[in-house]
């Protein structure tokens, strides 16, 4: 049923300069794969196939990233790096990459409406490459959840986790009622709200499915936090008028849009490849 996955990718990653200052911030690399890499690999392991990019100044890396280097491959030909190249190649030939810009840096909801070119009138995924994601060694990607979730109750679900109460101005929080075991009904969400009024510690973090008409209710929603457009404003309205759902996921977590979070991956996936 879900074949596309966004990915909004224009930001400009202040965060890691002056790192970022020429690189995309999607391009930094835990061990050797680049962040945005991971987030494709792992909508492919969900079942989608069509990646939707949108991109901004600055951002071609991106694109010649998701793309065959011949000079490259034919330097490496017959030597012990070729093998290097074989899971991106798989990428490549599995999947569609398809891009367009976001002109101006207009918040999340924004970036989202950009991509509606690249979507169309159907539902779709959308990945926050900055938010790293590994399932544990029984659960399917967090995606891959999400998806088996849609297919039961086929509307906007985000993804959500516990964050320590006085980091919730970092974060979209909601407060809703459960309905199933980790999977909230959401009555309410507040854009980085201080600590005193969250009306939980209830995080989204970087992975959605939306239907597709959340394009037209971000048309109409009004810039709010920081005059910016956000996409939790525009799913409130959405819940209000259906039913969006927030899902409590089984696996890990890293904010590589930190540092603190980047180096933690790192060494996470580090030790992991080790074992």
């Amino acid at each position: 049923m879900i074949k596309k996955c966004l990915f909004p990718a224009a930001g400009y990653g202040t965060r890691f300069l002056p790192a970022t200052k020429a690189m995309p911030k999607e391009m930094l690399p835990v061990l050797t794969r680049p962040l945005i890499e991971y987030g494709v690999e792992e909508a492919v392991e969900a079942g989608l196939n069509t990646m939707a990019i949108v991109t901004g100044r600055g951002k071609r890396a991106i694109e010649d990233h998701f793309d065959i280097s011949y000079e490259l491959e034919h330097q490496i030909k017959g030597t012990t790096k070729e093998p290097l190249l074989t899971q991106i190649r798989k990428l490549i030939n599995k999947c569609t990459f398809s891009y367009t810009r976001q002109v101006e840096m207009k918040g999340l909801g924004h970036a989202i409406l950009s991509g509606e070119t690249l979507i169309g009138n159907e539902p779709f995924a959308v990945i926050l490459a900055d938010d790293l994601c590994d399932a544990d060694s029984h659960n399917e990607g967090v995606l891959s959840q999400m998806i088996k979730l849609y297919s039961k109750y086929k509307c906007s679900i985000v993804a959500i986790e516990e964050v320590p109460k006085e980091d919730t101005n970092k974060y979209g929080v909601i407060d809703g009622e459960q309905i199933a075991d980790g999977v909230y009904m959401i009555k309410n969400m507040v854009e980085k709200p201080n600590p005193e009024d969250a009306p939980s510690n209830m995080a989204i973090i970087g992975r959605y499915i939306l239907t597709p008409d959340i394009f037209d209710i971000i048309r109409e929603t009004k810039p709010g936090k920081g005059g910016e457009i956000q996409i939790t404003d525009a799913l409130m309205t959405q819940a209000q008028n259906g039913m969006v759902l927030a899902y409590k996921f089984k696996g890990k977590r890293f904010d590589c849009g930190s540092v603190d979070g980047f180096v933690e991956a790192t060494n996470y996936f580090y030790k992991k490849g080790s074992k």
